[in-house]
This record gives structure tokens, sequence and C-alpha cells, in this order.
């Protein structure tokens, strides 16, 4: 755990890493607290009407124990078994019952279409589903392509094609025995989120949890302290719900609320944060943006707010202080090795637009192309030293991939996160773009993040994407894809108004010579825009 002192450089001395060397995830974050305080609350299910139900520990370890005993009769430790749900406690239980089965959980996101459903099960060999009746019917369309999927288990009970979970648990005893795993055995198999490529299952050992700990300890103001309750829209079909939200939370002992929104929007999370008294949040910048849209009239005070996945500028971090009389704690990582940079206001005051200092516990540089450390503002590669406990073990399946991710260099190796940044004079690391996202225009390497924050300050613009556009003259433009407001009107005198903007408070060659409207931003399902389709849209229009 991480332990505050005075300084952050004090905090970093002296943090010291106790990875066991047996360690089972699902025992740490349900038995263990089953066994001391069986009566305390783990997960608040709030219900569509906004009725909550409260599950105490011992309900969890039943209902995950019950679970692993019909999957046993299916799976065989190391076997991947997916999960199909949105937030609820069923959700949580599977995956504790997985992984205290040795058994490899697979999360899966409920809005997936049947191709992104078929390409993670088909890559990954799972033999079982747990889902509900939605889940199940969208499955049975793809049974006959899925030659490895022997049962499909519904929480909904008898379904088309499914069994019927509770029936099954029903005559299951309530006592396992989980499989004794070495911390460094395989447990989840997460799939990126696809910005660049296909996507590829990242493989995690049981120790990821362990290593994210600092991070989010670090990002909600030293994490936990008495009287939290935590929650994120972020689905737990993705590393920022399960592995920065979730699974510390119950580590931790500390109450996770599940909610399953109809349709996300800024009133409702301003109601579930109040009506729920929740103190700690994980919201994404896309979720910032559409509350910052409905900001309440009174402050919705918390204790802990953080936010990663695309960078915060100065806007949304001021709003965020006001509305939440908390400073909103940036953090940095990717599905392959997350929470390893991060802000902490409890100890340095924030820095907006950089996304904050290596997490204690987390050696990260920014590399030349030689492997060399970078002079200070230098831009470069932000890289990992390995080994590390939140470091995924491989790419399954593709062991080409899992070498291209990592160097030798200065007598270590290293992990490339494929992002760009520099290091500032204060150590903070600031992110400047993906490798492939990054602008080369009139002999200056532009990236994207600033500018999409300045574009953010204006108050017509919801939502902005940049990238570069072809152009015969300086290579590459500036073009910026704008979502606006509700209430707003595309034209040009206000494209014009939005370029101005940017150049008198970037530099001239920073302003986004190309403007376009568009009514949605292409995102991923984690709510990361998906520049490499705007590029698409760009030379499109380039060529025209």
């Amino acid at each position: 755990m991480l332990c505050p002192h005075e300084t952050l450089d004090q905090t970093r001395d002296a943090f010291r890493w106790q990875i066991p060397d047996r360690y089972n995830l699902g025992v740490d974050i349900c038995d263990r607290h089953a066994a001391t305080q069986p009566d305390a609350t783990a997960i608040i299910n709030v219900a569509a009407d906004g009725n909550s139900t409260h599950h105490s520990f011992a309900e969890l370890r039943r209902m995950s124990n019950q679970y692993a005993h019909v999957l046993g009769g299916v799976a065989q430790p190391g076997d991947r078994i997916a999960v199909l749900l949105p937030q609820c406690v069923q959700t949580a239980a599977a995956h504790i019952a997985i992984t205290k089965m040795g058994c490899i959980a697979l999360p899966l996101f409920t809005l997936f279409g049947p191709d992104a459903l078929l390409h993670r099960m088909r890559d990954s060999g799972a033999c079982a589903v747990i889902t509900d009746a939605v889940g199940a019917r969208l499955l049975g369309r793809l049974r006959d392509e899925l030659p490895a999927l022997i049962a499909v288990y519904s929480i909904d009970g008898p379904t088309s094609g499914a069994l019927d979970l509770p029936a099954l648990c029903a005559s299951q005893p309530s006592d396992f025995t989980p499989v004794d795993t070495h911390a460094d055995d395989p447990a989840i198999l997460i799939y990126t989120s696809g910005t660049t490529g296909a996507p590829k299952g990242a493989l995690h050992a049981h120790r990821v949890l362990l290593g994210h700990l600092p991070g989010v300890e670090m990002s909600h103001d030293f994490f936990p302290q008495a009287g939290d309750l935590i929650w994120t829209p972020a689905d737990w079909a993705w590393i920022g719900g399960l592995l920065d939200v979730l699974m510390p939370a119950l580590h931790h002992g500390v109450p996770v609320v599940a909610c399953r929104f109809r349709k996300f929007t800024g009133r409702a999370a301003f109601d579930l944060i109040r009506s729920q008294g929740i103190r700690n949040a994980f919201l994404p910048p896309t979720a910032l943006k559409m509350m910052r849209l409905e900001t309440p009239a009174a402050p919705v005070p918390m204790r802990s707010v953080a936010s990663g996945g695309e960078t915060l500028g100065k806007e949304l971090i001021a709003w965020g202080q006001q509305v939440f009389g908390t400073t909103i704690n940036e953090f940095y990582g990717q599905t392959e090795c997350n929470m390893i940079i991060s802000s902490c206001a409890a100890l340095e005051p924030a820095e907006p637009g950089i996304m904050g200092f290596a997490v204690p516990g987390h050696v990260v540089e920014v590399l030349d192309d030689a492997g060399q450390p970078c002079a200070t503002d230098a831009e470069g590669n932000i890289a990992v030293r390995a080994p590390d406990p939140v470091m995924f073990l491989e790419y399954w399946n593709r062991p080409d991939a899992t070498a291209g991710k990592f160097i030798t260099a200065n007598g270590h190796d290293w992990l490339l996160t494929g992002d760009r940044g520099a290091k500032t004079p204060t150590g903070r690391i600031r992110f400047i773009g993906r490798d492939d996202d990054i602008i080369s225009s009139g002999g200056y390497r532009i990236g994207p993040a600033e500018i999409e924050d300045c574009l953010l300050t204006h108050p017509a613009v919801q939502m902005a994407g940049v990238v570069g556009q072809p152009d015969p003259l300086r290579g590459t433009i500036v073009a910026a894809f704008i979502q606006l407001a509700p209430g707003e009107q595309p034209s040009d005198a206000l494209a014009d108004e939005i370029g101005a903007h940017v150049k008198t408070r970037l530099a001239a060659y920073e302003y986004p010579r190309v403007i376009r409207f568009v009514q949605d931003m292409p995102l991923t399902t984690t709510g990361k825009i998906i520049r490499a389709d705007l590029r698409a849209r760009a030379a499109c229009t380039a060529t025209q």
C-alpha cells in the first residue's frame, strides 16, 4: 500500500513492492474479506429505477464458489472463460470464480457487435461464457463459428441456447477450494481497444492487480480512506473499469457502486453520485465532457476524481475543481501496462495538460530512437522498465507482436508504449500523442493533444479530434474534426472563429487550417477518439 509522505520523492523512496510467490486474485478480492468481515458491503447494485441492493463479501464468496463448481464441469485451469455482462454483482462473482479456478477471465463488452465478439471469442478459444439473456441471443447466432465454445450460461434463467445458471448453482455447495496459483500464472485476457489495427489479447497474470494498486492509490489522493465509496461509468469489461476501480476497491474492502444506465447522461451521473453518496470516481474525459454540458447549479462534492484515456486540459481541470471541490487527478497507462503515471493533488499541485509523475514502483522514461534518455522537454518514446508487476505477460497467440513491444537498452529491458511524450523540468511526463498520431507539418512535429485541449476551451466545441491531412505544400496540415455543443450550428464564420481561437493561444503553425464539423465523433467503446478513422476522412478530402 502506498503510504503518504510530505513529498513525492519521499513517498517514492519509501515504497517497496510486496508480491508474494503464491497469489490468487479472486481469493484476494473476495475470500480474504469474507473470512474477516463477511457482512461488509462489497457491491451496491443500482437498478435503472434507482433502487439499490447491497451485497456482502460473504454473498460474493458463496455466489462465486457456486459459479466455480458449475464452470468446473466444462473448464480446467488455464482455459478461457468469457464474461459478457454489464456492471452488476454477477459480473464481479464471475471474475472471482474464474480466477479462483485458475482459469483465465475474458471480459467482453455488452455493446460489442457480432464481429467484435466473434474475433475475441475465436481468437481466445474460450470454452464457456457467463452472460444474460441479451448476450445469449447474440452468441446463439455465432455458435457455429465457435468450435471451442462448450457452454453458454445465462444469469437470467432459462434462455434459448443457454443454460440456466441460477438453477445450476442452486444444487452446488457454497464452499470451494481455490487453485493454489503462482503470482505469475495467467488470470485475465483483455483485448486492446483497437485504435491501431485489430484488437490484440493482452494476457495478464494474477499479480496485475497488485501492480495497479499504487497508481490507483495515488490517483485517488491515497485511496482508501474512511468512508470511501467508488464508482465509474467505464464498463467493467475494460481495464479502466475492471482493474482501475472494481478489483482494487474490493482488494481494499471498499464498496463499489454498480449501475446500468439506460443511457449515460451528465444529469444521470450527478444524480447517482448524490443519491448514493459516492466519494470517489474514475471519470473518463468523454464522461467529464458530457457532465460539463449539464453542470449542476450547486457543487457535488467528492473526495477524489481520477481520469485517464485522453489528456485533460485547463478547462476540465478548472471545471472539476469548481464542481467536485477537488482536483481531477490525471493518470496514464494502456491495456498492456496500466496505471504507471499519475498526478496526485494531495502531494503536488496539478499541471493541466501534463499527465503526471511516474507512479512509485514503476520506472518510466522518455527514450530516443536509440534507447537513450531524452533531454528535458525533448520528444521521445514513453517506455517502462521491465520487469514490472503491472506489465502484461504476452499478446495471446502473437509472439511477434510481443517481441516488438520490447527493446533492450542501457542494460535493461523496456516496454515501448507506442506513445510519444516529453519529460518536463519538474519530472512530470507530458503526453504528445501516439507515434502514428504525430503530425509533421512544414518541418514542425505537432501532437494532437494540445490542440484538442485548446479547442475544448471554445464554448461552441463539445468534442474535438485532430489529425494530419496531406497537403502538397507543407506535406501535412492540421485538420480538426469538431462536434459542436448542443444549440450550436456549423458555419464558415464559426470555423474561422474556432481556428483563430487556437492560433492566438498556441503557435501559428499549430492552428487547424481545415475544420470539419461532424455529428458524432468516432470513438472506441472505451471512449477514445479513433484518429485512424479521422485520418482516413482527411485523406479522402485531400484527394477530392
